[in-house]
């Protein structure tokens, strides 16, 4: 099963009332905040409606394992860590991410403590393109494949 990562790019100053509703179910209503969803019909939709605000593709496993070490957040704003995941989970991180890429666990689902939005950093050495063009005409929105690996990169 393929996991997305979708990122917001743009802020929330002139957003439609239907696509800030969709990013508000997407969780995200923030400018750079990242959530982790998996490839469904109802997600692919969201995506359409939003495809002007955020960027997203496939997250590796190692991005994964990295993203929710670096950037992942308990209640209270503690960190995340392995012995928290274990206790949350009842396995280890490699484990966890083997299971969320399988689809077997979501990450949004795993409970009230542990927050479904991950939340980032700019981009070192700031976007390449334009966040107002799509990806496909060397800008920053929309599908990007597994090249949203780099970008999140950049952000953690």
């Amino acid at each position: 099963m393929t996991l997305y990562a979708i990122i917001r790019v743009r802020g929330t100053i002139d957003v439609p009332p239907n696509v800030e509703a969709t990013l508000r179910m997407l969780r995200l209503t923030r400018k750079f905040t990242a959530v982790i969803y998996p490839k469904s019909e109802s997600v692919e939709g969201m995506l359409k409606v939003v495809k002007d605000w955020v960027t997203w593709g496939e997250i590796s496993k190692d991005v994964l394992k990295e993203l929710i070490l670096e950037r992942g957040r308990l209640q209270g704003n503690r960190k995340v860590n392995e012995e928290t995941l274990k206790g949350i989970t009842g396995m280890g991180i490699d484990e966890l991410v083997d299971s969320l890429l399988s689809g077997k666990l979501v990450w949004h689902k795993l409970g009230p403590r542990v927050k479904p939005v991950f939340r980032l950093h700019p981009p070192k050495g700031g976007f390449k393109g334009s966040i107002k063009k799509p990806f496909s005409s060397n800008g920053e929105l929309g599908y990007r494949g597994t090249e949203i690996n780099n970008l999140l990169r950049k952000m953690i």
